[in-house]
């Protein structure tokens, strides 16, 4: 128990590194932007690492921190096994993807990671189908359901293409990672019955109009 305790401070680190991070380039006053995904540019590559680093004020970062936390400890909690690698794909994979396809203007933010978070835990109830997986995803709509409106273009300012790879990345890390934490099971689900599946059929006598329990 106190392992999954421990866990959670790797999600907990991010954001703060990232609060870090805007911190300094503020205090030092240094605008970064040009460490954004520039698609299709080789200078633009180094983005794709650093781009989710960079904020370009205080709301753009605070309205990130909160999901990124609250999803990122969903994640490392109840997927342990896969949330390592869930997180690398995430994060290197929606960069890749904003240098593929994206507009050709500067993208910078973690607000594709927040994307691919949510969707990756909305997906694993739908691609693995237990309890605790389907209750993740319902929890998920009902906290984060209206992010669904940010993959739409029309904004202004908004990289609404990272939002849109990076939902992309997250149902395809759902896919992918979807056996790396078995399902658990609990004794009482592989329990036999007290009395023999024989004995409890029912059958029917139709001159006598009425069912026969076989006990």
């Amino acid at each position: 128990m106190k392992q999954k305790y421990y866990i959670l401070l790797i999600p907990l680190s991010f954001p703060l590194l990232l609060w870090i991070i805007h911190l300094l380039s503020r205090l030092i006053e240094i605008y970064p932007y040009k460490l954004g995904v520039l698609p299709r540019h080789l200078s633009g590559l180094i983005g794709i690492i650093t781009s989710p680093l960079i904020h370009s004020g205080y709301s753009h970062l605070i309205s990130n921190t909160i999901p990124l936390a609250v999803m990122g400890m969903g994640i490392f909690y109840f997927y342990p096994n896969a949330a390592y690698k869930v997180f690398a794909f995430v994060y290197f994979c929606t960069g890749l993807f904003v240098w593929l396809f994206a507009r050709e203007v500067y993208h910078i933010g973690a607000s594709g990671i927040v994307y691919a978070f949510v969707s990756y835990l909305f997906f694993n109830g739908i691609f693995r189908r237990d309890n605790k997986s389907i209750t993740l995803s319902l929890i998920v709509v009902f906290l984060y359901g209206g992010l669904v409106w940010g993959v739409l273009p029309g904004l202004e300012g908004i990289s609404w293409e990272s939002h849109l790879f990076g939902a992309i990345t997250g149902i395809i890390a759902a896919f992918i990672f979807r056996k790396s934490d078995p399902i658990k099971h609990y004794d009482w689900e592989d329990e036999e019955s007290d009395v023999p599946a024989k004995e409890l059929e029912v059958s029917y006598d139709p001159e006598k109009n009425k069912f026969l329990d076989d006990f």
